[in-house]
């Protein structure tokens, strides 16, 4: 096809290519998109449930989304034979674990995970920290999440005793044979046990996908540019 002296000369494969470029690289823009929209609306919730009263745990089932992102409550005792270390945690700039413990709420069979806090990890994964664990009751308040953290593997072994890489409500449910409420409590309250709380929000971090989406967005456009640079020539007019 020739234009006013320029002459589209585009050939199949580098064709194919640069659309299935552009493509990959809009669709990756519009993921970046979404997730920010998830956490503005997410940011929305809890400005909403943070001006709710906090809400007491039952014993009884309950479901995630009655309770996810709520100021919450629960009255029990930890059960430390149960706790796990979520390995790879890193605190101003130094490597540790989050520490998960099960509360047994009320005289009931029912538990609850509760992330405790950071610590710093120790020479190896054997030498874990150790933590102070009130034996009494305890009264427990921190903020309700999904349970299930997903996050980089870096090797196969993802549970070594009891170092997990990853938090899966189903697997530790199955591992220790309790019953479990489907959420884990973001603890708060400050039991003195040198652990340290400073839980980033759900919801920050939108601007960086939006940041994030302009950038492929962007690449998308360079693509196209150069191959229609590359494809499109200038005819040569013949001597006469």
């Amino acid at each position: 096809m020739t234009i006013s002296g320029w002459r589209f000369t585009a050939k199949l494969w580098p064709t194919v290519i640069a659309a299935l470029v552009i493509i990959t690289m809009i669709m990756l823009g519009n993921w970046q998109i979404s997730r920010a929209r998830e956490k503005e609306t997410r940011q929305e919730q809890l400005n909403l449930l943070s001006n709710q009263p906090i809400a007491l745990l039952p014993e009884t089932p309950i479901e995630l989304k009655n309770f996810q992102f709520r100021q919450v409550e629960v009255r029990g005792t930890y059960v430390p034979s149960h706790t796990i270390y979520l390995d790879n945690k890193i605190h101003r700039g130094v490597i540790g674990y989050q520490v998960i413990t099960p509360v047994k709420i009320g005289r009931s069979s029912t538990h609850v995970l509760v992330n405790r806090g950071w610590v710093a990890a120790g020479r190896s994964r054997s030498d874990l920290p150790k933590i102070f664990t009130p034996t009494d009751q305890v009264i427990i308040s921190g903020i309700a999440h999904s349970p299930t953290q997903k996050t980089l593997e870096l090797s196969v072994e993802t549970v070594a005793g009891k170092v997990w890489e990853n938090l899966n409500l189903e697997h530790y449910r199955e591992t220790t044979k309790l019953v479990l409420q489907p959420i884990l409590i973001l603890q708060q309250d400050d039991l003195k046990d040198g652990l340290v709380r400073q839980w980033d929000r759900p919801d920050s971090g939108s601007a960086r996908n939006f940041g994030y989406a302009f950038q492929w967005f962007s690449m998308a456009l360079a693509v196209l540019l150069l191959y229609l640079v590359l494809s499109v020539k200038r005819d040569n007019p013949k001597n006469t």
